[in-house]
């Protein structure tokens, strides 16, 4: 079933500064581009930006070989026009991306210790948006996910992270002090899927400044 878009619609700024031509979106742990926040993203630019492209790829299971089919997905893309979004585990690896391309993030509820907290999920795992297909989590991609890490590498003036202190599966506190010196949208309760992100587009779209039409 399509989005409703008009429940989520908001009035659109006059002017921007139309500097971001591309947009990738990656998902978090078990979900998919199916996701309520990917969904909404995708019939957003295709609105009201139609000459940006947009990538939203289903991430395999394993780490490495994740980030190894974004980075040729992006290996024309300009780092200077180009930014990425990332939701929990997508966070990650958001900002490895954005390490790797210098270019424009926005961090949904991100993971900041991806390889300690999904270590307990090693096994067969369940697809959020499709209860009937699994994956199995192998141990050696808690490893991946440490090879991963950019902590401390990250430019984080191109960073905004949106953080809910009623996040249920990752404490803001961690996220709070691993983005700080970026720009952070900090929200006093919510969740971890961010139910409310419609309302908080406005503040995402003036940081990504997306290119409009001529």
């Amino acid at each position: 079933m399509p989005l409703n878009f008009r429940a989520y619609d908001f009035p659109m700024p006059e002017t921007y500064n139309a500097a971001t031509t591309h947009l990738l979106y990656l998902h978090g742990f078990r979900s998919s581009p199916k996701s309520a926040k990917a969904r909404l993203m995708a019939e957003l630019v295709a609105r009201h930006y139609p000459q940006v492209r947009w990538w939203c790829p289903q991430l395999p299971p394993s780490p490495k070989q994740a980030m190894q089919e974004v980075a040729d997905g992006i290996s024309t893309w300009p780092g200077h026009a180009m930014a990425v979004i990332g939701s929990s585990l997508g966070g990650f690896y958001a900002s490895w991306v954005a390490t790797r391309k210098h270019c424009k993030s926005v961090l949904l509820n991100p993971a900041v210790n991806p390889a300690r907290d999904l270590e307990k999920y090693i096994g067969e795992v369940t697809s959020w948006h499709d209860p009937g297909e699994n994956f199995y989590f192998r141990p050696e991609f808690v490893e991946e996910l440490r090879e991963l890490d950019c902590t401390g590498r990250q430019d984080l003036r191109d960073a905004l992270a949106v953080i809910a202190k009623g996040d249920e599966v990752l404490d803001w506190r961690e996220m709070l002090e691993r983005y700080r010196q970026g720009k952070v949208l900090l929200l006093e309760g919510g969740d971890h899927a961010l139910s409310d992100f419609a309302q908080h587009l406005p503040t995402i779209l003036a940081h990504l400044n997306l290119a409009q039409p001529d």
